[in-house]
């Protein structure tokens, strides 16, 4: 395989909404790799003021606006789970500006010394980015799993939680094309121990030095 010298080794970690995406990269940044959250970015793209956000308000009116001028998200996933046109559009006005956010992130990472990189990317393979990583992580789970931890995390009913994974990439369609993938059908403590492990094969690939990785490199 030819080598490819790279100052960071860029990794994103993606999967299905309530797939546990967000806590395997908690505990990657406690184990003190440099993270960027993309839902993040997403608040940051939509701030009041912002070009997405007037281009969201004179898309969808004031009922989508909390008393402060923020996005009252809860309203626009419940609308936007309903009407694909709306979903379609709301992706328009913010995807473009999360990717500008993203990019600019990852160049102040490099920037700032930091080796490896880890992003995640609800809509990786949906919006076509994968071929800006050197690695791919999918975290998976059955899908009553996820979705008994969406009714859990944001209150909503079974039938909203449904809704929201059936306009979503099939979890089985993101596992075949990842690089590596983490299975969140068990304990917390089982995914910590398996995200320590994946931790471990990064600091080899570092210590070697940054390049292309080899897939056999993060095989258990």
């Amino acid at each position: 395989m030819v080598e490819t010298i790279k100052k960071v080794f860029k990794i994103a970690v993606t999967g299905g909404a309530g797939s546990g995406k967000s806590f395997v990269c908690n505990r990657l940044k406690e184990l003190g790799i440099k993270i960027i959250s993309s839902d993040k970015l997403a608040m940051e793209a939509v701030a009041p003021g912002s070009t997405a956000h007037e281009k969201i308000f004179n898309y969808f009116g004031a009922k989508v606006l909390l008393s402060d001028g923020t996005l009252n998200r809860q309203m626009l996933r419940h609308i936007i789970v309903n009407d694909s046109a709306a979903r379609l559009s709301l992706e328009r006005f913010i995807h473009p500006e999360i990717s500008k956010l993203m990019q600019q992130k990852m160049a102040q990472a490099e920037q700032q010394g930091d080796h490896v990189v880890v992003v995640e990317v609800p809509l990786l393979f949906e919006l076509g980015m994968e071929e800006q990583f050197d690695l791919v992580v999918v975290v998976s789970a059955a899908r009553k799993l996820r979705v008994k931890r969406l009714m859990d995390r944001d209150k909503v009913s079974r039938e909203d939680a449904e809704e929201l994974l059936k306009v979503q990439m099939p979890d089985q369609e993101k596992v075949e094309r990842g690089g590596f993938v983490l299975s969140n059908d068990g304990s917390k403590e089982q995914l910590i121990r398996s995200v320590d492990q994946l931790y471990e094969k990064f600091l080899k690939i570092t210590q070697k030095g940054s390049k292309v990785l080899d897939s056999q490199e993060i095989m258990f």
